[in-house]
């Protein structure tokens, strides 16, 4: 069966969306929500189609494509070209349970979004659309130019969703993201070039291989200093403590249809960075720095957790939880064991989820009550019994309650690293109890704290608002009760790396 043309429809299906809505007039405002909507459905049933077309025993090879694309001829009438770019899409494990992840977050987030976005729906759905095309295109992407030119594209409509859609501080929010992702973008930009001019290719299985090679024109010392440019690049987008300050201004400042993007989709770029071109292309340079990415996890868990235990605001409590969470993504990695990464991955995977659900309910709180402080928001379970019962369901699965998908994350994470590490992950043992601590005193301190006003008169989570709380929630219980969901897709992804490691 021919499906080479799949994962291109795929990644640039909101583009029909962006083309519809630019011959819409702005008055419309109702057409233009349900169009920005429906711009996120193909995107959505053919990544649902693509887990199924795995899930029967296909190959997702079926969906590769590969074309000549961009070519650099030398001087003097060389006829053969001396550097080839290719546009190449394919598919592994990893790639599609993040491509699900991204299409079923999109469009909860754009149905979120017809609800949080008070203005200027026209620009803000077709600014949307572009991102989930960045989106799509890096987790597709098959060689190191193309997934660059995707990440630059996601970029530019998250500095004007923020900028302009955003609270009170939104602009300071939106350059400070802006300026963090831009210098995180012209090392990657470096590590590329240097990658591009030393073999000659950016398809990113040809230099896996290449650079595996003893043979390859790439000395150790500049292998591990592209590596410790790739950490520093994706650690922007991780983020890794210290250059995470950017991400808590977002995370406040952004409309919340945003920050669910953010929170659940863009930040997992800086995992799957690690993950695919880290981890995948210099495999003995990230052993040689197992131990000091170890160490910067289990600071980001804690430095996370302790300053979320004191916030006063929901919103920063969810936003220094991120990067405490992110910190568990480190651990995973360092411990270089197949238990580890594995762990690493499904808590890409579940932060996406629980951080996307926790990020509305906040969205749709502060709606309400024009607040998201802790102590203003107290008993709020008398008058927002739904939307209590979710929250606090959501702050079960991001301290690891057993059944959700945040205990598979933490149990596998911490298991591989007890196992290469174990005063390391003793430490950070300490991270897992914060977060409980945290997460309790935040949630039940707003659903069943002293209560500073009335919120009997408050409408509770109704009609579509259940939406997304429900779909998200399902697939927390279901990863958490049925890991094997994304375990099965993800076994080849974690031989591959295996076997690069040596394991």
């Amino acid at each position: 069966m021919n499906l080479h043309a799949v994962l291109t429809i795929l990644v640039f299906s909101p583009l029909l969306g962006i083309v519809i809505l630019a011959f819409m007039p702005k008055q419309a405002e109702k057409l233009i929500k349900v169009v920005g909507l429906l711009a996120t459905v193909p995107a959505l049933l053919i990544a649902i189609a693509a887990y199924l077309h795995f899930q029967w025993g296909k190959d997702l090879a079926d969906f590769a494509v590969s074309t000549s694309w961009i070519q650099f001829r030398g001087m003097g009438g060389v006829p053969e070209p001396f550097f080839s770019v290719n546009y190449e899409l394919g598919l592994s494990g990893f790639q599609l349970v993040l491509v699900v992840l991204t299409a079923v977050v999109a469009t909860l987030s754009a149905l979120a979004a017809a609800k949080f976005v008070k203005k200027e729906w026209k620009g803000y759905f077709m600014l949307f659309l572009l991102l989930e095309i960045g989106m799509l295109g890096v987790f597709t992407a098959e060689n190191l130019i193309l997934f660059f030119i995707f990440f630059e594209i996601t970029l530019i409509p998250t500095f004007f969703l923020i900028g302009k859609w955003g609270y009170f501080e939104k602009e300071k929010a939106a350059y400070s993201f802006l300026i963090y992702n831009g210098l995180g973008s012209a090392v990657l930009l470096i590590v590329i070039m240097i990658l591009f001019g030393k073999t000659g290719t950016t398809n990113i299985e040809m230099l896996t291989k290449i650079i595996a090679d003893p043979s390859a024109p790439l000395s150790g010392d500049l292998k591990l200093g592209l590596l410790i440019s790739l950490l520093i690049a994706f650690g922007v987008k991780l983020p890794i403590f210290p250059l995470h300050s950017w991400m808590l201004k977002v995370h406040v400042q952004a409309p919340p249809s945003v920050v669910m993007i953010h929170s659940g989709i863009l930040l997992k770029i800086g995992a799957y960075g690690l993950i695919r071109f880290g981890m995948g292309i210099f495999p003995e340079q990230f052993k040689t720095l197992a131990t000091l990415i170890a160490i910067l996890g289990v600071v980001n868990l804690l430095y996370g957790a302790f300053l979320a235990f004191i916030q006063t605001d929901f919103k920063m409590v969810l936003a220094y939880s991120s990067i405490s969470h992110m910190g568990i993504v480190l651990i995973g990695l360092a411990a270089m064991n197949e238990a580890g990464v594995q762990g690493a991955i499904f808590q890409v995977i579940s932060h996406g989820l629980i951080s996307a659900l926790l990020f509305f309910l906040v969205g749709v709180l502060y709606e309400r009550t024009d607040t998201s402080l802790i102590e203003n928001l107290g008993g709020i379970a008398k008058g927002m019994p739904i939307a209590a019962g979710f929250l606090l369901a959501g702050a079960m699965a991001s301290l690891g309650l057993p059944g959700m998908s945040g205990f598979v994350s933490e149990f596998m994470a911490f298991l591989g690293l007890f196992k290469e590490l174990p005063w390391i992950a003793a430490v950070g043992t300490i991270g897992i109890i914060m977060t409980a601590a945290y997460l309790l005193r935040a949630v039940l301190g707003m659903t069943y704290g002293k209560a500073h006003r009335e919120f009997t008169g408050v409408l509770d989570l109704r009609g579509v608002e259940l939406i997304p709380v429900g779909v998200l929630m399902l697939l927390i219980v279901l990863i958490g009760v049925f890991p094997s969901v994304l375990s099965s897709p993800l076994q080849t992804t974690l031989e591959t790396i295996m076997l690069g490691l040596g394991g």
